[in-house]
């Protein structure tokens, strides 16, 4: 049980500590490149500033208005007209929002507001406009050319279009203006073909080509961008712009917005919305009673005709057979004949009403159908009462009937009509305007300070996804741990970074002579990794054959020069005798470390000029001495194999305690595989986060192939920092030094 408990902190441990390195390897990519992160972040923001000062400032216009829910009647009187005239019904929000929104309100807007003609001054691309709203001065009239650029708009210039009439295929199409002497103009298509010349105030045509401009003030030579727009892309370009909502759920009240650019225009452009939405919604509400007036006087002449006819044959009738009165039961059946026909043609002119507005499967024009056929049946039973009566009183039934139908029938049309007359004039729409456009005194949208917010976060997360690209697409060794794990070869010392190294770089760089680390601060971290390099040299070299040690690398620009010679300082400094070969007979360069001339070394020897004790140079540190490349051969890889640069190793091995061997990169050249067969042991340096895997062991593997075992690596310009960062604890470096203190 307790060996569970063991086992589950354990776990615990380790799952922490993971997590705690994947955090520190975070923050330490994040320091290392902190300023790409810095200066991506930093360019996000100053491209938020560039928008800020480019951008054109957007302006809102706003109206409210009231859409009621039912439409009351103009007079209570009209209540039985209600069906015909469409007084009494519900009116949807939705449908409302749906007609500000089509092409009725919005075509008719555009055609008369000019939406769909663009005129405007041409301005230098990118920067012009907010150049031309930053310097002009509206006093001083159209501004003198910056730079001499005269076919650009610089402040001052206006342009007004009334009409454009363009060919079919040109709608869309940007067309140039530009504006010449004493009012006159001259228009290019986008191939700069000219295509019509006018003056201003008078209309220019030519072929499929039309236009009228009412007002141009500008230099001589501006240009200006006319386009005339299709109706489909008009529409867009304002509906882009143009939104109506309801302001509060089943409120009736729709808020609706326009914004652009222009704050004056804006405003104009939506109160004519405002007002063309209802003055169609009125015209609308009367275009029924309109519709059935019309319907009406119509149909009263000829029923003014038909009274008179039956007035004329009763009274004639009645002439001819003398003073005929009805009995009480043939009024009876005379009053219910007048009332069904009067039903049947009131019902008739309802229906012919309605044809105008539903087709004759519709519920309403049925029903009235089926009242007419029962109207027709009861008048069939009261017709054969009448056929009772003597054919005297059947006559007169006859001809009293048509008068009294035909009477009432021209009074009711007459009645309605003149009740039609007074709704018309009376009617209102079932919605209102209860605030007209207002445009806001400020600009609409984003404010400079969140412009600048968002850009400054928008870089840091394009820093962070290049970050991650370049993470991903290099892989590279960047700890020892890594080495070891590929290529199961020890790591025998690990080289922090030195600013101090990096400062004498700087120093010695042109000087006649140089500068040790090992020398002017032995104290520094690097020089104390080499101090341990130096005990774990002293072992590895016990069982070698030859008291030689190989330093060579992978590819160029690792250190390991600066290992070299600071290795043999520090040897040195031990009391053994310490000699240092320039092998790089390609690139050397140590001896100008020392202040040591090149000349007379490792190329005279093999060329048989000079002997060991000339070329063997002492430096300034005790027990430390220097063998030059001589002067650069043309052929380096043959002096290296030629048998008395081994007898040069083999009689420098024998007057020294310690030889070290600087060569050039096996991976460039093979020297260092030539050299690796005549020393005691080879070491390779790696440099931090500059390796892919497969180059160490390609590198080994070389080696290898020529006979040279590499004996262990060792890692340079370790980022201590970074490590720490990255690995916790295990990357710490722990300082001990002397201390002058008593």
């Amino acid at each position: 049980m307790e060996q569970q408990n063991l086992s589950s902190e354990a776990r615990s441990t380790d799952d922490q500590e993971d997590s705690g390195l994947a955090l520190g390897e975070a923050i330490s990519v994040l320091i290392d490149y902190r300023w790409l992160i810095a200066v991506v972040t930093l360019l996000g923001v100053l491209l938020g500033a560039a928008w800020t000062f480019i951008a054109r400032p957007e302006y809102k216009a706003s109206g409210l208005i009231q859409v009621e829910e039912k439409a009351s009647a103009a007079l209570s009187g009209l209540k039985e007209l209600g069906s015909l005239m469409g007084l009494a019904g519900d009116t949807t929000v939705a449908a409302e929002q749906e007609i500000l929104n089509s092409r009725m309100i919005l075509d008719k807007v555009i055609e008369k507001q000019r939406l769909n003609i663009l005129a405007e001054p041409r301005y230098f691309p990118l920067i012009g406009r907010a150049v031309v709203n930053s310097l002009y001065n509206k006093e001083q009239g159209v501004a003198a050319p910056l730079l001499g650029l005269n076919s650009f708009a610089w402040g001052g210039e206006t342009i007004k279009v009334d009409s454009l009439s363009v060919p079919r295929d040109m709608l869309d199409e940007k067309l140039t203006l530009i504006s010449l002497e004493n009012g006159a103009f001259e228009i290019f298509d986008a191939d700069d073909v000219s295509v019509i010349k006018g003056v201003v105030g008078k209309r220019a045509t030519a072929g499929n080509y039309s236009i009228f401009v009412s007002d141009l003030n500008s230099r001589p030579g501006t240009q200006f961008r006319i386009i005339r727009y299709s109706s489909d892309q008009a529409l867009e370009d304002l509906s882009k712009k143009y939104v109506v909502k309801e302001r509060g759920k089943k409120s009736g009240i729709l808020d609706i917005s326009l914004q652009g650019k222009d704050p004056n225009k804006i405003g104009i452009v939506l109160d004519d919305i405002l007002n063309t939405y209802v003055r169609q919604n009125v015209d609308r509400r009367s275009a029924e009673a309109e519709s059935t007036l019309a319907f009406l006087e119509r149909q009263l002449p000829e029923i003014k005709r038909q009274m008179d006819v039956a007035e004329a044959a009763y009274n004639s009738y009645r002439q001819t057979r003398g003073s005929l009165d009805l009995n009480i039961e043939t009024q009876s059946v005379l009053q219910s004949l007048v009332e069904v026909d009067n039903q049947i043609v009131a019902l008739r002119q309802e229906r012919d009403e309605l044809r105008q507005y539903f087709t004759q499967e519709h519920p309403r024009i049925q029903a009235a159908n089926a009242r007419i056929e029962q109207l027709k049946q009861r008048r069939a039973q009261f017709d054969s009462s009448v056929a009772k009566l003597p054919d005297t009183q059947q006559e007169v039934l006859r001809l009293a009937r048509d008068v009294e139908v035909n009477t009432a029938l021209y009074t009711n049309l007459v009645n309605t009509a003149q009740q039609l007359r007074v709704s018309k004039a009376g009617t209102v729409g079932d919605v209102r305007i209860i605030d007209p456009a207002a445009v806001s005194s400020q600009p609409v949208g984003l404010k400079p300070i969140v412009i600048l917010a968002i850009g400054g976060v928008l870089g840091g997360v394009v820093s962070l996804v290049i970050v991650w690209l370049l993470r991903t697409l290099r892989v590279v060794i960047e700890s020892p741990d890594e080495i070891e794990s590929r290529l199961g070869l020890p790591v025998y010392a690990s080289i922090p970074h030195s600013e101090e190294e990096v400062e004498l770089a700087k120093r010695n760089k042109g000087a006649k002579s140089g500068e040790l680390l090992a020398v002017t601060n032995p104290d520094d971290d690097a020089i104390e990794s080499l101090r341990s390099l130096r005990t774990t040299i002293h072992f590895a070299l016990l069982d070698a054959q030859r008291n030689s040690l190989l330093i060579t690398g992978p590819s160029p620009g690792l250190g390991k020069s600066f290992i070299s010679k600071n290795l043999g300082a520090v040897l040195a400094q031990t009391g053994k005798r310490v000699v240092i070969v320039d092998a790089d007979l390609r690139r050397g360069h140590i001896n100008k470390e020392f202040g040591l001339k090149r000349e007379s070394g490792i190329s005279e020897f093999v060329a048989g000029e000079v002997k060991v004790d000339d070329i063997v140079k002492p430096t300034a540190v005790p027990n430390l001495w220097i063998v030059t490349t001589g002067q650069i051969p043309p052929n380096p890889s043959e002096l290296l194999m030629h048998l008395r640069f081994e007898e040069l190793l083999e009689k420098l091995g024998e007057r020294f305690d310690t030889l070290i061997v600087d060569a050039p990169p096996i991976l460039a050249v093979s020297d260092a595989a030539i050299i690796g067969r005549n020393v005691g042991a080879t070491l390779m340096v790696a440099r931090a986060g500059q390796h892919p895997p497969r180059e160490l062991e390609q590198a080994v593997k070389r080696l290898r192939q020529a006979g040279v075992f590499v004996k262990g690596f060792v890692f340079n310009d370790l980022d201590m920092e970074r490590q720490r960062y990255k690995y916790g604890y295990r990357g710490y470096v722990y300082k001990y030094s002397y201390s002058t203190k008593k």
